[in-house]
């Protein structure tokens, strides 16, 4: 087992986190690697993981980025090599990055839907598929590795103009749970977290492709989430003890309304 301090669970984990440039992924990483992690940042946007890593190695932690699409199979899977080579494997996935298309079933756009199937489904997959084995080899021989994965309430909710996005959700859920049937025997966990109404980009997703607005100050308007009190969530499994998996956890705002 990895040698942990009560401060620092994570000391000695390799964590790879998608999704890192904005949002819970990058709320998650720094929070990841405060908890002890050697943190691996993977998204498109290569200058503001740059300052991420400069964030959190200021801040005592440590952390390398990966620029790449998760979409683009070949880049995923370099990356996951990269990781293997420099770093020996991960043994922590927070797999999170996403997008949020506003799609009325009267008005499916095929660029709208196909993007959000290959960012939500395919590139999710991709890297499930990159860095299931590194998972599988870390904890046969450290005795516990995490898969966690971001869905979203959209999976079980009825949400109009959002069906596209819902399904996708709804994959990413059912996924999780085959997939812990199939790993669990092999100390790797998997957890789906489902949050509610989060402030990150998505909002300027949904507005960017024809959607509602959100106003200034909606926050004071609308219950909604911190990327930190995901970030809090995933370092919170990834801190259990190796016996404990939780499967599914659903994050809601306090005034949210289910």
């Amino acid at each position: 087992m990895t040698t942990q301090t009560s401060a620092r669970p994570l000391t000695g984990r390799v964590a790879v986190v998608t999704g890192a440039s904005s949002g819970m992924g990058e709320a998650s990483a720094e929070h990841l690697a405060e908890l002890g992690a050697h943190v691996v940042v993977l998204a498109r946007r290569a200058e503001r993981l740059s300052d991420l890593v400069a964030r959190i190695e200021k801040n005592g932690g440590q952390a390398r980025a990966l620029a790449a699409d998760v979409t683009d199979t070949v880049a995923v899977h370099s990356a996951a090599d990269r990781v293997a080579a420099e770093l020996g494997g991960a043994d922590l996935l927070f797999n999170n990055a996403g997008v949020m298309l506003f799609n009325p079933a009267e008005a499916l756009t095929e660029g709208s839907w196909q993007s959000e199937i290959a960012l939500n489904v395919t590139g999710l997959t991709n890297v499930i598929a990159a860095f299931t084995p590194q998972l599988v080899n870390a904890a046969a021989e450290r005795g516990v590795a995490d898969l966690i994965n971001t869905s979203s309430i959209a999976a079980h909710s009825l949400l109009p103009a959002f069906a596209v996005y819902a399904g996708t959700k709804a994959y990413v859920t059912h996924l999780s749970h085959n997939l812990r049937a199939e790993l669990g025997a092999k100390k790797v966990r998997v957890s789906v977290i489902e949050p509610g109404l989060v402030d990150t980009e998505l909002k300027n997703h949904v507005a960017g492709s024809g959607g509602p607005s959100f106003p200034e100050g909606f926050k004071e308007m609308v219950p909604c989430l911190e990327p930190q009190d995901i970030a809090q969530t995933v370092g919170f499994l990834a801190s259990l003890p190796p016996r404990v998996n939780l499967p599914h956890i659903t994050v809601m705002p306090t005034g949210q309304p289910a």
